[in-house]
């Protein structure tokens, strides 16, 4: 039992710490979701931007008195640092209605592409799913999830007129084209140079 005791009392310090940080993350939390506003007060930028970048002054504040540890120290310069470059953009959605606070819905969104497309081909990596299909199927998983569902998007695909598919394929096609050469730049690039390399003697000729 005292060798048990012991590790806890070696231990103690820096689990303070880390319960004083997660204190801070938990404040700052608090203060970007709006819970501080009452009933009747309006959630605004300004409102917002007081009492966070009040909270940063704090911060700040306890790091440069010395009180804290050298763990505490280097993350708090880091949250700092972080907030500083990230100020202009992290409070500026409460004033326009209808944009999200984070972006949660959204890449919970992307991972259902992703989880449909594994169901689909047994594969971990989409890239190439991306590439083939393009932002159609991030429009399928929209219309499947919004209230008309599968079926709602097989009628409303059985309406299209063969004019306006020919049309909607050509413009995907040039959009798809735009990725490709982005991805070949990327991850092909001596290849991707020596075609055009190639075309460009060839139109000089």
């Amino acid at each position: 039992m005292k060798e048990l005791i012991g590790r806890r009392e070696q231990w103690r310090e820096e689990l303070e710490s880390v319960r004083r940080m997660h204190g801070w993350v938990v404040e700052a939390e608090a203060i970007l979701s709006g819970s501080w506003a009452g009933e009747q007060e309006k959630v605004t930028n300004a409102g917002v931007a007081l009492r966070f970048d009040a909270f940063v002054a704090k911060l700040k504040e306890q790091a440069s008195g010395q009180k804290l540890s050298e763990t505490e120290q280097r993350c708090v310069s880091h949250f700092v640092h972080v907030t500083a470059s990230l100020r202009p953009q992290l409070i500026e959605c409460y004033d326009v209605e209808g944009l999200p606070r984070t972006n949660n819905d959204m890449e919970g969104f992307i991972r259902a592409i992703k989880t449909r497309y594994r169901r689909v081909s047994g594969r971990k990596n989409w890239n190439r799913y991306l590439l083939r299909y393009g932002r159609r199927v991030a429009y399928y998983e929209a219309q499947v999830r919004s209230a008309s569902g599968e079926a709602g998007v097989n009628g409303a695909v059985g309406q299209v007129t063969p004019k306006q598919w020919r049309g909607g394929r050509a413009e995907q096609r040039a959009r798809q084209e735009e990725q490709l050469k982005q991805y070949r730049f990327r991850h092909r690039r001596a290849k991707f140079l020596q075609r055009l390399e190639e075309r460009w003697t060839a139109a000089a000729s």
